[in-house]
């Protein structure tokens, strides 16, 4: 049987007193896509940044396919094939997208250690920065400034970024943050369309856009799993209902 591509043991993160994550475990399947949801408070960037290695836990165990990365570097989980966006954009603006996309790729391999080698990409490189934009939908973008996308599109790069790196498990951090409806709709679509292979946790405040994307929904209150089910069954769930809205209403279930 395989491993699985992410298991959390246990996983608490304390800020002195604070916890903001509690006792977390969850089980990622290969090619599973999970949305974590809850209000806010809820726990839920502190866990991502629990995975991603930007924080490590206080206590439990954090495994990528199979292997302990519980106190691994967010270096270290990258090249185990973990690949991440940010709530805020986080990119290069005076540089063009594809010198972005250069510097995606480099990150990856021992290339990054020799600054004073030529900044060029041989077929294979180039060939995979062409197929991360197409993912991304920002083909013949290239030679464009960041600072003159539109805000759309600097997310649309962000995730090309993540991608170019060719990631068996990528977290994306509320993707369609600040986006307007027909810019959620697109981000929507390119993540529908990645790769049934690749393994995916979602962050979303977009309730109707997360339960369509993905496989399974892990709810978080307080730090804690309150409820891990089906999107449709989180649909109807009135503890889900109660945490986002103070008491149970049918809304969730009748904006889907």
């Amino acid at each position: 049987m395989p491993a699985a591509a992410l298991a959390l043991h246990g996983v608490s993160v304390r800020f002195g007193a604070l916890r903001a994550v509690d006792g977390v475990s969850l089980t990622l399947e290969e090619g599973e896509r999970r949305a974590v949801i809850g209000p806010n408070g809820a726990g839920k960037t502190t866990l991502f940044n629990a995975i991603s290695g930007a924080i490590l836990p206080s206590e439990g165990r954090v495994e990528i396919g199979g292997r302990d990365a519980t106190r691994a570097s967010p270096q270290e989980r990258a090249r185990r094939g973990v690949g991440r966006t940010f709530q805020i954009t986080n990119l290069f603006p005076e540089l063009t997208v594809a010198e972005n996309m250069r510097l995606a790729l480099r990150g990856r391999g021992a290339a990054k250690w020799f600054f004073w080698r030529a900044d060029t990409l041989d077929a294979h490189g180039r060939e995979a920065v062409a197929a991360a934009l197409a993912s991304a939908r920002m083909e013949g973008r290239d030679a464009a400034r960041v600072r003159d996308l539109s805000y759309g599109e600097q997310r649309q790069l962000e995730l090309a970024m993540a991608l170019v790196q060719r990631p068996r498990l990528l977290l994306l951090d509320e993707p369609a943050a600040g986006l307007s409806p027909v810019e959620r709709g697109l981000v929507a679509a390119i993540v529908r369309a990645l790769p049934r292979d690749l393994s995916m946790v979602l962050i979303e405040h977009d309730m109707d856009l997360a339960l369509g994307l993905v496989d399974r929904v892990t709810v978080m209150h307080e730090g804690r799993v309150l409820v891990e089910a089906a999107p449709a069954e989180i649909r109807g769930d009135a503890r889900v209902q109660e945490v986002y809205l103070g008491t149970p209403h049918r809304v969730l279930a009748a904006a889907c």
